[in-house]
């Protein structure tokens, strides 16, 4: 394993056990027994520890969909399931400009490839589909449904507008 690795691990761990905000080069180097400017021999900056993490966070999640139960239900499960499991590698994932410059090539278009094939490989329905998913997540992440509220029954009915009509019956 390589010193980037083992600092993109320890910042894994420091993301999900207190957030981005305690994602910090002197938590990083303290954690690993090291002084902060070690790190940059092996990282160019924050802004590249993030976009490994990025990095991370969607191959992860990729394997994860790759993985889910058949059909559109089966995908948004694993969509959420991932999200609600680590909320914070979600959020670092999701929520900030992706670093396209500096994640390995493929990498997005691997994370995308389920929701892709289920949009019938029509990226605008596929990006549809990936918005509807992520505020979903955003808002029950957030707590910012009411109590009470049945977000399996939400996501259901939000999914049904995305099923192709029923083929017409011949008579």
């Amino acid at each position: 394993m390589s010193r980037r690795d083992e600092i993109l691990d320890v910042a894994v761990a420091v993301l999900e056990e207190e957030g981005p905000d305690a994602l910090t080069m002197r938590e990083l180097a303290t954690r690993m027994g090291i002084r902060a400017p070690s790190l940059y021999k092996h990282v160019r900056d924050k802004d590249d520890i993030l976009a490994g993490v990025q990095e991370r966070a969607l191959i992860a999640l990729a394997q994860h969909l790759a993985a889910a139960g058949p059909g559109l239900a089966g995908l948004a499960d694993a969509y959420r399931s991932w999200a609600r499991a680590h909320p914070r590698l979600y959020e670092v994932a999701t929520r900030r400009p992706l670093a396209r410059e500096r994640i390995a090539p493929g990498v997005e278009a691997a994370a995308a490839a389920p929701i892709v094939a289920a949009a019938g490989g029509d990226a605008h329905l596929a990006r549809a589909l990936w918005a509807l998913a992520h505020g979903l997540v955003d808002l029950e992440l957030s707590d910012r449904f009411p109590p009470g509220a049945d977000l399996d029954a939400t996501w259901r009915t939000a999914l049904r507008g995305f099923e192709p009509p029923p083929s017409p019956t011949r008579s």
